[in-house]
């Protein structure tokens, strides 16, 4: 399919916060798979006895499968448009909770998260590149709303999947809910279009460029890699995070324990996942947009340093219920900013020509950080959960620190040989007003 599929369509479906609203949508009915998964490993593991490390094998699989094929699933969206990626991804996501309700072997548990990771990333990767490229003016803005659909998508289903859990068993939720959400984003994909060239084209800040640069120009600058290891050293502990929510209250013994905050009532696990939810949600496009006024990198580190002292914080005081739910919220708050701003901070380094497919390779990261999850499973089991904070701390901590210090300098710098280099589209200055 051209991308110029826009041309003939209703000028409605063509404005770019239509669009955006699109994406958004896409991205909460695959949010389950990543945030929602923490409520079957305990019933999965009462069922079959696997042991939770092996179950959670099938997390890391599905994060490595939805992270490392992102930059092909990018290149299909650059070179054909979005709707037909988004498509097959809603096929695959509910193929692959349907198989996970059958699943009575560990190996079927595995090939579904597979499924999963290939659907979720096809949504995923084609969303968020889509919205850099409608938005060129506001990447950081337009990123955070696209990934707050993923971050906050969960919180309205957590509560119906928790309960249909309990009432008809882990396997009934995985069909049902499955077949719901894969259905949605099936219908939303047909809705997609690709921006017009203009758009893709404009360079609207000193710190954006205008020039597209291919993938392989990106895999030989430096940027890109200082951009990687920050990633992975902010996604390890947020993932390790996001899929031990329910593991980590248990073994605090708080899991089921009432808290009443503004009003409501709920066990505090239950309790944590909603405000979770909430809080990524919420978080994604407020840094988004607080990055496009003071920059990316004093975004990160003030994000970054905050969920150190959240970290710090739940490691010695976690045991209080309260304190569990309010401090795993403020975390997520502050984590869920590395899916706005750093592929907004790589459209602006890398130009929108080639966005989904430098996006992608970028957020493989995630999928590097994904390893450490069964790891830090097992150092809970000999060493408890504080051990597995006190290191996601210090990552945090040290990815700020290379905010300010190592990514802001070498911007400049990439951003100075930029202008040297492509002297005729330095010169570009153009915002649509679409944007």
């Amino acid at each position: 399919m051209s991308t110029k599929l826009h041309d003939s369509s209703p000028s409605a479906l063509a404005n770019p916060w239509v669009q955006l609203f699109i994406g958004v949508i896409c991205m909460a009915c695959v949010a389950n798979l990543q945030y929602g998964w923490t409520l079957f490993v305990n019933p999965i593991d009462a069922k079959y006895h696997w042991g939770r490390s092996a179950i959670q094998i099938a997390f890391t699989i599905f994060v490595l499968i939805e992270t490392w094929l992102i930059p092909v699933e990018g290149y299909l969206v650059d070179r054909f448009g979005p709707r037909w990626v988004v498509l097959g991804g809603g096929i695959l996501v509910a193929i692959a909770w349907v198989m996970n309700s059958l699943a009575d072997s560990l190996s079927l548990l595995y090939v579904g998260a597979a499924l999963g990771g290939i659907g979720t990333g096809c949504v995923y990767g084609t969303c968020v590149g889509n919205a850099l490229k409608w938005f060129p003016g506001r990447r950081g803005l337009a990123a955070g709303i696209t990934a707050a659909g993923f971050g906050a998508g969960a919180a309205i289903t957590i509560v119906p999947i928790s309960t249909m859990i309990n009432a008809a068993g882990y396997e009934h939720a995985f069909l049902v809910f499955g077949l719901l959400q894969g259905g949605i984003v099936f219908v939303m994909a047909w809705l997609l279009l690709a921006p017009p060239a203009q758009l893709v084209a404009a360079k609207v800040k000193p710190s954006q460029t205008a020039h597209g640069y291919t993938p392989t120009e990106v895999l030989r600058s430096p940027v890109f890699y200082v951009l990687y290891a920050m990633f992975v050293l902010i996604a390890a502990g947020g993932l390790t995070m996001a899929a031990s929510m329910a593991p980590i209250a248990k073994d605090l013994k708080i899991d089921k324990v009432p808290v009443e905050l503004l009003g409501f009532a709920m066990p505090a696990l239950a309790f944590a996942l909603f405000l979770n939810r909430i809080f990524d949600g919420v978080g994604r496009p407020f840094f988004g947009w607080l990055s496009d006024q003071i920059g990316r990198e004093y975004t990160m580190a003030l994000a970054f340093f905050i969920g150190a002292a959240a970290l710090f914080t739940l490691n010695q005081s976690g045991s209080n219920p309260v304190i569990f739910v309010l401090v795993t919220a403020l975390y997520f708050g502050v984590y869920g900013e590395i899916f706005s701003l750093f592929p907004a901070t790589q459209g602006d380094t890398f130009g929108a020509k080639f966005a989904a497919s430098n996006a992608g390779m970028l957020y493989t990261a995630k999928g590097a950080g994904a390893l450490l999850v069964p790891i830090a499973a097992g150092i809970a089991k000999n060493h408890g959960w504080g051990a597995v904070f006190s290191v996601a701390m210090t990552f945090n901590v040290i990815a700020g620190l290379m905010a300010l210090f190592v990514l802001k300098p070498m911007r400049v710098r990439h951003f100075a040989k930029s202008r040297d280099t492509y002297p005729s589209q330095a010169a570009t200055d153009c915002v649509p007003r679409a944007t």
